[in-house]
Order: structure tokens, then C-alpha cells, then sequence
């Protein structure tokens, strides 16, 4: 019997490597992405070279526009920092939270896994290098697996048993690297920026490049991505 996974695939560093770790498990993997307003939407382009780089079984790109809710340096006109410290990044919830960002796209991915007969759900989430986001916390992942066993008709029914994937949640950005190097993912297919450089290179300060460049340093690698500047550490 086919095991099927539905793998939430922004384009970038962590989802890309939780989707190679899914096909090394043996899963069937159907990529989801979304187009949601953000600002890097660059990750689209990101999102579709890894997907067919590691040759999925489908690639689904649904369009939800977050911006009519706004809340987010990402979807609204707020500022994106720049130049923050590695303390300042790990302190507090940032401006490029989302709101409940996690909880929507986990809630599509479910719809989806319901109707692929699949069981399994795989997101990137990373609680040790992250930007304070409530959503990738593990206690929410345990959460939101128990409610989608009681708000699905396969859940109710026994038909199926979901189960969230969280690979990544106990790694450090530099063990991310390496995972990613170890399972063959193409990294330089992989986007990480929150706004671009007016030339198209990744910028080299906001709070998503910092962490990679972090994470590249720390598994002694150079990362393929190119920068508009790279601030020191």
C-alpha cells in the first residue's frame, strides 16, 4: 500500500529538507505551497524548482490572499528588520509573524490529505534557530495532530489516524544544513529572504537570511545562495 504524505514546501531551507527527509522515509509526497500575499513571493519560484527537483508525485500552488488581513511585515506595508543581532532574533514574537499562519495552512494541508487518503502531514518547523514564532513550538504541533483526528470525517470514522511530521523541530540550523547535504537536496534552489534587494539577490540582513547564513557557517559549508551584502555575525 502506497504511504502517502502531504509536505507543506514553502521554497525554502527547513521545508525543503523535511520533504527529502519524507521521500528517505518512503512516502509518497504530494508538496503544498502557498501563494498568500507575501512579500518574498519569490519562494513560489523557489518552491516549484524543489518540488520538481525532487520530483514529487503532485504540486499543489493554492492562492490565499493573507494581505486582506495584514497583522505582518510579510503581508501588510511594515517594515521587515534588518540587522538584527542573534539575541534580538530569539527574543519576542517579530513584525514577520503571520498570524496564524501554521494553523491555516496545516488546516489546507489536512483538507488535502483527507480527500489523498493520506495520514501523514510534514512541516518544516524548527523550534531551536527560529524567530520566536508561536506556531512552530512543539506543544502546537501536538495540539493541532490531536484536533484533526476529532474535526475530520476520517478521524471520526477510524478510517485514518493523522499524524503531523515535525523532523526538524529539534535541530539547529546548522544540523538543518547538513540533514539537507545528507538527503541530496540542491540547495541553491532554495530561497530564505523575506525582501529581496532591488537586483533579486537574497538581502543579507533580515531576520530569514541571518539565521541561514548562521546555519551554513555552523556546518562549515558555503551557502550557494547570492547576497546583495552579508552582514558580519
Amino acid at each position: 500500500m502506497d504511504r502517502k504524505a502531504v509536505c507543506l514546501l514553502s521554497g525554502g531551507l527547513d521545508s525543503a529538507t523535511a520533504l527529502a527527509w519524507a521521500q528517505r522515509e518512503g512516502y509518497d509526497c504530494y508538496a503544498l505551497t502557498f501563494d498568500y500575499g507575501q512579500r518574498h513571493r519569490i519562494e513560489l519560484d523557489a518552491a516549484k524548482r524543489v518540488a520538481s527537483s525532487l520530483e514529487v508525485k503532485e504540486h499543489l500552488i493554492l492562492s490565499l490572499d493573507l494581505r486582506t488581513i495584514g497583522g505582518s511585515a510579510l503581508t501588510a506595508d511594515i517594515p521587515v528588520p534588518k540587522g538584527r543581532s542573534e539575541a534580538e532574533i530569539g527574543h519576542g514574537i517579530p513584525v514577520t509573524y503571520v498570524p496564524a499562519r501554521n494553523t491555516i495552512f496545516l488546516a489546507y494541508a489536512l483538507a488535502w490529505a483527507e480527500v489523498l487518503g493520506a495520514e501523514d502531514i510534514v512541516i518544516g518547523v524548527n523550534a531551536l534557530d527560529y524567530s520566536g514564532y508561536p506556531d512552530c513550538r512543539p506543544e502546537y504541533i501536538e495540539a493541532f495532530e490531536k484536533m484533526a483526528n476529532l474535526a475530520t470525517k476520517a478521524g471520526v470514522e477510524g478510517t485514518s489516524r493523522f499524524r503531523i511530521h515535525t523532523p526538524l523541530i529539534k535541530l539547529e540550523k546548522g544540523e538543518i544544513v547538513k540533514k539537507a547535504m545528507e538527503f541530496g537536496v540542491d540547495l541553491s534552489l532554495t530561497w530564505s529572504c523575506y525582501e529581496p534587494a532591488p537586483s533579486g539577490l537574497a538581502c543579507g540582513s533580515c531576520d530569514a537570511c541571518r539565521l541561514r547564513l548562521k546555519g551554513f557557517r555552523s556546518a562549515g559549508v558555503s551557502d550557494p545562495l547570492k547576497y546583495a551584502t552579508i552582514l558580519q555575525a
